[in-house]
């Protein structure tokens, strides 16, 4: 943070700022036009899309810009960057197309049309900060070849619970502990909440249904986990994780004991959550150390008496913290969390209630389906489908209530750019040989 704040002002101070785009006006989308626009100098938000215009004009106006300007060609929108003027959008592509745009922010949680938006950033050269678990759960690892060759960051953002874990699994790997668990704080998990049950809480905190169910029902904390293994080499101890629940209010030191020891020394590390400690809705990271008087040291400081040290995070800023990784992308070339090669874990969809034959399967915390972790090894050698490709798809037969979904129980849509994705991940770090065939004219 200091170096960023600094680097920051410097770029205020020269009239020079980071130019940022928006893709996505929702709950999260509006924080982060907030943020950027009252509370970050040397950063600059030029423009905002989202498929509902309004909405990208209020976020605006509840930053303070009153009059921000529709355009629907990339020629409109570089003139107001060079202007100086606030542009709004229903047509994403002209922030990934535009000059005068240094990083895009993806904030819609969607996976078909955040991919396409993605890689069409990446191939204009533009840095991507995702606050979208679900595409980079999905698809995150060739995204990250195509960022790499093109030379940008592509990263999740800090201020979610990714990226805060990553934070502290970096710094607790920096003093020379051994990272074994990363974790996340829960307060529920419920695989059977739907966007009916959780509509007046929705509607309590201003948020979408659906997004809210996806945190009630497992499958946004899935995600999460998913793509810190993807990020740091860890696995899962077993499909679904073990999430164990305990007393609400528990302190988190007396969580540690719950986790298999032999699990977490004996390979990579996993990742996991409990349900119902304290301090939530933080993360934490249980570590080891090979030196005796070292693990002295920790014990002196109240970290625990091992094997396992407890270090944590008490809470997530989200918005808040997003402008951050847009500095450390763009002036640092640094990325907050990001795949580290081959893909470790995956989220795969698993029947919420008992599913039909010729059902057509619906989004993300909806009525259908809820996410599971997998080891990708088992994923590939049982043929498991992927929550985040399995909206749309069509069942040829009945799947029952808690089931795993595999590529086998369903027809894939024609033409989708995500499904193309997958084909080349599995090509490009050798998952499988046997991968899905594409649907004509996508590939």
């Amino acid at each position: 943070m200091i170096i960023i704040d600094t680097a920051l002002a410097k770029r205020q101070a020269a009239d020079d700022p980071i130019r940022v785009a928006l893709v996505g006006a929702g709950f999260m989308g509006r924080g982060i036009a907030l943020q950027i626009c009252k509370y970050v100098p040397g950063m600059e938000l030029v423009a905002i899309a989202n498929r509902k215009i309004h909405k990208a004009e209020k976020a605006y106006h509840d930053a303070g810009v009153l009059n921000p300007q529709e355009v629907s060609n990339v020629a409109a929108l570089e003139e107001n960057i060079r202007k100086g003027v606030y542009s709004i959008t229903e047509d994403a592509n002209l922030l990934c197309d535009a000059e005068g745009v240094d990083a895009v922010i993806e904030v819609t949680g969607a996976v078909e049309f955040a991919a396409n938006v993605v890689l069409r950033a990446i191939k204009n050269r533009k840095h991507v900060i995702l606050m979208d678990a679900e595409l980079d759960g999905t698809v995150g690892p060739i995204l990250k070849v195509y960022a790499d060759q093109a030379g940008v960051v592509y990263t999740n953002a800090d201020g979610d619970q990714p990226g805060v874990t990553m934070n502290l699994f970096r710094f607790v790997r920096s003093l020379g502990v051994k990272p074994v668990l990363c974790g996340n704080i829960k307060g529920l998990h419920d695989p059977y909440r739907n966007p009916t049950t959780q509509q007046e809480f929705a509607k309590k905190w201003g948020q979408n249904p659906e997004m809210v169910t996806s945190f009630a029902d497992g499958s946004k904390i899935s995600f999460e986990q998913a793509i810190i293994a993807n990020g740091t080499g860890m696995r899962v101890a077993r499909r679904g994780m073990l999430g164990p629940s305990v007393p609400i209010g528990t302190p988190l030191k007396e969580v540690v004991s719950l986790f298999p020891l032999a699990e977490l020394t004996e390979g990579p590390g996993i990742v996991d959550y409990v349900v119902g400690a304290e301090p939530g809705p933080g993360v934490f990271v249980l570590g080891t150390h090979d030196h005796p008087i070292q693990q002295h040291y920790l014990n002196l400081y109240k970290l625990g008496e091992g094997p396992l040290h407890l270090f944590y995070t008490p809470y997530h800023l989200c918005h808040f913290e997003v402008p951050q990784t847009v500095a450390r992308a763009v002036l640092f070339h640094d990325a907050a969390l990001a795949p580290a090669g081959r893909p470790q874990v995956e989220v795969v969809a698993t029947a919420k209630v008992d599913l039909k034959s010729g059902d057509v399967i619906d989004g993300i915390g909806h009525y259908m389906t809820y996410g599971q972790c997998e080891n990708v090894a088992r994923c590939y050698e049982e043929n498991l489908l992927p929550i985040g490709v399995a909206e749309n798809c069509i069942l040829k037969r009945a799947v029952a209530k808690d089931q795993v979904l595999t590529y086998d129980d369903v027809i894939l849509p024609e033409g989708r750019l995500v499904d193309q994705l997958r084909n080349e991940q599995a090509r490009y770090f050798g998952l499988s040989s046997n991968v899905v065939p594409l649907s004509a004219g996508s590939d």
